[in-house]
């Protein structure tokens, strides 16, 4: 499994530890990675993704996982979480056709 947020694309990053003496050893950034279930109010339905904790903060600043991944850009998306916003936009489009005729 990849260590690379389902929301936003974060992935790991490469540096240096630097001591007191400067000097630079190489390290890692992890991003710190969470296990979360999200609801979908327009699915009805609740889905399991890895999330950091930034995109979660995120997640809940714009409103929920509907609102996120209708602004959210295809690009920064994972292959599981285009698939979720096709499907969100698709009930979408389902629930606002009968009313509109």
């Amino acid at each position: 499994m990849s260590r690379r947020c389902d929301l936003t694309g974060k992935g790991v990053l490469s540096g240096h530890t630097v001591s007191h003496s400067n000097h630079k050893t190489k390290r890692r950034f992890l991003p710190n990675l969470c296990n979360v279930t999200l609801e979908s109010e327009t699915l009805k339905r609740t889905i399991r993704l890895r999330v950091s904790a930034n995109a979660l903060k995120s997640v809940d600043h714009r409103g929920g996982l509907d609102a996120f991944l209708k602004k959210a850009r295809d690009e920064e998306l994972s292959p599981r979480a285009l698939e979720f916003k096709r499907l969100i936009a698709k009930a979408a489009a389902a629930e606002a056709e009968p009313a509109a005729a």
